[in-house]
C-alpha cells in the first residue's frame, strides 16, 4: 500500500516535497507461515484420533489458521467415537480472571461436557478422566514460555494421571511466542507450587511439545511410575529464533491479561511484580505487564530515569501514569493513580526480560514504600516472589543491596545445566 501524506502550503509544503523525494523506508520482512500441530492434524483428517474416545484439554487459543476451535472441528468431523473437554485456569472459553475458572458444565455449541481442570489434583484428574470415559487426552493450548504461567502444570499433572491410567497423550504443538532461549533461575523443591511444580528455569525457552517430552523422560517415571504414551504433533517451519510477531499465525489471548505478543515478551520478568504488594503490574489497563507502577504518592519519574541510565540491552523505559481497574494482589492500587514505567522493548533479540525485571526491582527497592507481598496463609513460605523465582535468593539478595549482575550471576550455573539437560528433548 502506498503511503499518503497530507501537506500544508508554504514551508510545510516544501518540506513535504523534500520528504517525498527521499528513499522509502525498508519494508518489514513478511510474516513467516508456520503450521501448528492443529493445522497438521486437520490436514491429516484427524487420522491420529480416528475412532478414539477423546478428551481435549484446551482454551480459546486452540484454534487453527482460520480461527476454528479444535473441539468444534473434531465434533464436526465425526472422526472420534466420544468427545469431552477440560478447561484450565481462566476456563475453556476463557472468561475467568486470574485464579479463576468457569466450572464444569455443558458446552453450548457442541453439547459435550466440559470439566473444570484448573488447579485439579491428581486425584481429581483421575476422577474426571474416569467420568469422561476417554482413552486419549489431547492438549492444545498456546503457552507463553514462562514457568509461572499455569497451563504447563495443568499439562504436567494430566500427563502423570494419564500415565497411571494407561491413556494415550497427544500434544498439538504451538510456537513459543517469546523464542527458544532460556533465562532465569531454576525452581527448587522447597518452593514448588501451582506456579512451578517442577525444577525448570523461569523462562524455559521450549514449546509445549518439547516440555511434554522433557516432563515425560525426566519427571514422570519417578512420579507416575512410568512414562505416558506420548505423541507430539510437531510444528512445521518454526525456528527457535522466531517470536510471535514474526509469524503469520492467529493471536488469541491465552488469558485475559495477555492481550498481545508484546505482553508475552515482557511477562517472564514483569510477572515478578505480582510478588510486590506495593506495585501494580497494570492489570485492568490496555498494557498489563508493560505498565508497572505504585501509588503516585509513593513512586515517581526517577524510576524511569534511573533505569534508562543503566542502558539495559534491548529496552527503554517511558515515564508512565495509569489507573488499574483490576485489583489482583494489589487492592490499594485499585482505581488509584499510579506512577511508574512502561517497558518498551526496542530489540527483541538483545532483550533479557528477567535481567530487566531484576534491574526494575533493584531500583524500585530504593523507594520507602516498596514492600514484598506477604501471604499469612503460608507462614513457612510467606513471600510470593519466592514461589515465582523458585527460592529466597532473589528477594534476599535485593534486600541486602546486591546489584543486577550479582543477582543474575547467581543462577548462571544452574541455567547452563538446564540448557544442557533439555537439549535431547528439543524438536526445532
Amino acid at each position: 500500500m502506498q503511503r499518503r501524506t497530507l501537506l500544508a502550503t508554504g514551508a510545510a509544503g516544501a518540506l513535504g516535497a523534500a520528504m517525498t523525494s527521499a528513499a522509502p523506508a525498508a519494508a518489514a520482512p513478511p510474516a513467516r507461515r508456520v503450521d501448528t500441530g492443529l493445522d497438521r492434524l486437520v490436514a491429516d483428517d484427524f487420522a491420529t484420533l480416528a475412532g478414539r474416545r477423546v478428551g481435549v484439554l484446551s482454551n480459546p487459543t486452540g484454534v487453527d489458521s482460520d480461527y476454528r476451535h479444535l473441539v468444534d472441528l473434531i465434533h464436526e468431523s465425526g472422526s472420534v467415537s466420544h468427545l469431552a473437554a477440560f478447561g484450565p485456569e481462566h476456563g475453556f472459553r476463557g472468561s475467568a480472571q486470574a485464579g479463576g475458572s468457569e466450572g464444569t458444565g455443558i458446552d453450548a455449541r457442541t453439547g459435550i461436557t466440559v470439566y473444570d481442570a484448573y488447579g485439579a489434583s491428581q486425584a481429581k484428574w483421575a476422577q474426571m478422566l474416569t467420568a469422561a470415559d476417554v482413552d486419549t487426552l489431547v492438549f492444545d493450548i498456546q503457552d507463553v514460555g514462562v514457568r509461572f504461567y499455569t497451563y504447563i502444570w495443568t499439562m504436567y499433572t494430566s500427563m502423570v494421571v494419564a500415565a497411571r491410567l494407561g491413556l494415550r497423550y497427544v500434544v498439538l504443538d504451538r510456537p513459543n511466542p517469546i523464542g527458544g532461549k532460556a533465562y532465569g533461575p531454576l525452581m527448587t523443591a522447597p518452593y514448588t507450587s501451582g506456579v512451578g511444580l517442577k525444577e525448570i528455569v523461569q523462562q524455559h525457552g521450549m514449546t509445549v511439545g518439547e516440555l511434554a517430552r522433557y516432563f515425560n523422560a525426566v519427571f514422570l517415571p519417578a512420579e507416575a511410575g512410568r512414562s505416558v504414551d506420548l505423541e507430539v504433533v510437531a510444528l512445521r517451519h518454526w525456528k527457535r529464533t522466531m517470536f510471535a510477531a514474526d509469524l503469520d499465525l492467529p493471536w488469541v489471548m491465552p488469558s485475559p491479561n495477555m492481550p498481545t505478543p508484546d505482553t508475552a515478551l515482557v511477562y517472564p520478568g514483569t510477572g515478578l511484580f505480582e510478588g510486590v504488594s506495593s506495585i501494580s503490574e497494570g492489570r485492568g489497563t490496555t498494557r498489563p505487564f508493560e505498565l508497572i507502577g505504585g501509588l503516585a504518592t509513593d513512586f515517581d519519574y526517577h524510576w524511569s530515569d534511573r533505569l534508562n541510565a543503566r542502558e539495559l540491552p534491548g529496552v527503554r523505559f517511558r515515564e508512565a501514569y495509569f489507573v488499574p481497574t483490576i485489583a489482583g494482589q494489589h487492592p490499594p492500587m485499585l482505581n488509584q493513580l499510579c506512577a511508574g514505567v512502561e517497558v518498551k522493548v526496542v530489540d527483541r533479540a538483545a532483550y533479557d526480560p528477567i535481567r530487566t525485571a531484576v534491574a526494575m526491582l533493584v531500583e524500585a527497592r530504593k523507594y520507602p514504600a516498596f514492600a514484598w507481598r506477604y501471604d499469612s496463609y503460608d507462614p513457612v513460605r510467606p513471600y510470593w516472589v519466592d514461589k515465582l523465582t523458585g527460592s529466597t535468593r532473589l528477594r534476599t539478595m535485593i534486600d541486602a543491596g546486591a546489584d543486577v549482575d550479582d543477582v543474575v550471576g547467581a543462577w548462571s550455573d544452574e541455567l547452563t545445566a538446564f540448557e544442557r539437560q533439555r537439549q535431547p528433548f528439543l524438536l526445532y
